[in-house]
């Protein structure tokens, strides 16, 4: 064999050697569109069913992603978050600008409402039905404390004392529905209980309890139905000492949802719920989650027992997470 041609073969032997093992050397091409990967939230109990129900879906079309949720208050949710414990808050009331200051972002995301609730084997609780409760007869009952028994609210009944429940927790359910009578949660009275289900349970066992739950733990989703044991009480609008058939949309989750969603009901105690970050997060998966919750994640919200956003907050909240 000639001299130059061994060299040339010398020569393509090693650049086809070389060209091998860089190709085999080089990272893989992942597939784009596939998310993995973890994230965590925590926060309000009047998100935690629907965020779940959210986390469920969305995890069945990206496998690969893990979502841990834990229900705290909402209050626990922004420290959590503003200090880098989780990724994302739930969040039942409205940011205030001190929590923006220290880095608050959010996206309003659904709605619901706060409801003042009885126990079901009241005495008074059909009579209570029937005429509602004003604001001011609130507002003396969990603010001033002027009312303290049942006697003071249905005339003919026994002088039994009303036993009123609060959150313990930094909640926006107590926050809100504080809100309602113009004040904040530490001016609320009463027996402190922790979380909507400990509200829920402490009313239900006591003939006389009377307290205040997010609309999730009032209602049932699926039967639409209020669970054993509590009701709403109607809140008596135009203050006439009756509930019309105006202010009588309680019979069932998907009437009050209605009413929430054309404003009858008001607000406060209808609030937007959000999620929460610190800064604009640039966690790929926390803004997949989020877009996925403004498009398909939307049609879960009637059958998880929420009120959708209106087609403009839609529109505003999408564009300020595309921003």
């Amino acid at each position: 064999m000639k001299k130059t041609t061994l060299i040339s073969v010398i020569v393509c032997f090693a650049a086809l050697l070389f060209t091998t093992t860089s190709c085999n050397n080089a990272p893989k091409k992942q597939n784009s569109t596939e998310l993995e990967g973890s994230i965590s939230i925590s926060g309000a109990f009047a998100m935690y069913p629907l965020t779940v129900k959210w986390v469920e879906e969305f995890t069945k079309i990206h496998p690969k992603v893990k979502i841990d949720v834990s229900a705290g208050g909402a209050g626990k949710g922004m420290t959590d978050v503003l200090n880098g414990l989780v990724d994302v808050a739930m969040f039942s009331r409205e940011i205030v600008q001190a929590e923006t200051d220290k880095g608050a972002w959010y996206i309003a995301v659904a709605k619901d409402a706060v409801l003042p609730t009885i126990n079901t084997e009241n005495p008074v609780y059909k009579a209570i039905m029937e005429r509602g409760l004003k604001k001011q007869e609130f507002t003396d009952i969990f603010l001033t404390e002027k009312i303290k028994n049942w006697k003071q609210l249905v005339t003919n009944s026994s002088a039994k004392k009303i036993n009123v429940y609060t959150r313990s927790d930094a909640c926006g359910a107590g926050e809100m529905f504080a809100k309602y009578m113009g004040k904040k949660q530490e001016d609320l009275k009463g027996i402190g209980v922790f979380g909507d289900p400990g509200m829920s349970d402490a009313v239900k066992k006591d003939k006389f309890g009377l307290g205040y739950n997010n609309v999730i733990y009032a209602y049932d989703p699926k039967t639409k139905k209020n669970y054993d044991g509590i009701s709403v009480i109607p809140l008596d609008l135009n203050e006439n000492g009756k509930i019309d058939s105006s202010e009588n949309f309680y019979a069932n989750l998907d009437n009050l949802m209605l009413a929430i969603k054309e404003d009858r009901f008001p607000s406060p105690p209808a609030r937007n719920l959000y999620f929460v970050t610190k800064g604009k997060t640039e966690n790929v998966i926390v803004l997949e989650f989020f877009k996925w919750v403004l498009a398909e994640g939307q049609k879960y919200i009637h059958e998880a027992g929420y009120v959708t956003l209106n087609d403009a907050k839609l529109k505003t909240e999408t564009e300020k997470l595309n921003k």
